[in-house]
């Protein structure tokens, strides 16, 4: 009776993994009845888009450029980031300047770092959590660990499954029937995973669902060429948005050491 055991521990498995991504779903499912009306008559601020589309880094990356853009910041191509005007006109330049250091001149990169960092960002984050339009920490890789859980339980009982087929015979149950009653447990994930993928609504890395409509809706009605549609277009696509080369290349460029390191690593420097 062998294979009785490894099928308890296949149904235990698929059974701890279906229960957790069936918890995961409902708490999903009480976040969207939560958004329904969230957002609805407010529109999104530069610094909010950016935070739901890319993250901290983002509004970092944002701030810069359009610091950039008005003078008041300069992005060199070499990578270094100088102050033209001290003076920040919000929570997130200040970020920036402070970053920069009293110096008035730093490396782009750290102050990228520093500034996603900065309590400024951080507050906006919860804002928009808050607000219903972002993503919790918790909520962001809940359903997806527990699908991921899933997927290995299936897997598992297919192995413990061939093991009950391979291993000697210790009863008079044909090899069908035992292949049977292991099929129970793994078509049960299968309907797991089948029902998840039709059922929970899919989660951006930073964005809810309703987060996600604001975005689009800020996205339509941007357009010409003014210097807030390139603003939104750098928040919405990060950097890559960028089409001055100059500034391109101040957050394109890296450090010389780094650089050297790379190309040790793919055997293509020094010669």
């Amino acid at each position: 009776m062998f294979w009785v055991v490894l099928l308890l521990l296949a149904w235990a498995v698929a059974g701890t993994a279906c229960t957790r991504l069936c918890l995961a779903a409902v708490h999903a499912a009480a976040m969207d009845a939560n958004e329904v009306t969230a957002g609805q008559g407010r529109d999104l601020t530069l610094y909010e888009a950016a935070f739901l589309s890319g993250g901290p880094r983002r509004v970092a990356d944002l701030t810069l450029v359009s610091m950039a853009r008005q003078r008041r910041l300069l992005l060199a191509h070499t990578g270094w980031a100088t102050v033209v005007d001290p003076r920040g006109r919000d929570e997130m330049e200040r970020s920036v300047i402070g970053a920069i250091g009293p110096e008035g001149q730093s490396r782009i990169e750290p102050v990228r770092d520093a500034a996603a960092a900065a309590d400024a960002v951080g507050s906006l984050g919860d804002r928009l959590v808050s607000a219903g339009l972002a993503v919790p920490d918790g909520a962001r890789g809940g359903v997806a660990s527990a699908i991921r859980q899933v997927r290995l339980a299936a897997l598992f009982v297919l192995a413990l499954g061939a093991l009950a087929l391979l291993a000697p015979a210790q009863s008079d149950m044909p090899a069908h029937l035992v292949a049977l009653w292991f099929a129970l447990p793994f078509v049960v994930t299968l309907s797991c995973l089948a029902i998840a993928r039709m059922e929970i609504h899919p989660y951006a890395r930073w964005a809810s669902p309703a987060g996600q409509r604001l975005l689009s809706t800020l996205v339509r009605r941007s357009g010409g060429g003014d210097d807030r549609t390139y603003l939104t277009s750098v928040a919405v696509r990060g950097v890559r948005a960028i089409d001055e080369p100059d500034l391109r290349a101040a957050f394109a460029h890296r450090e010389p050491h780094h650089e050297r390191s790379t190309d040790a690593a793919d055997g293509t420097g020094g010669h």
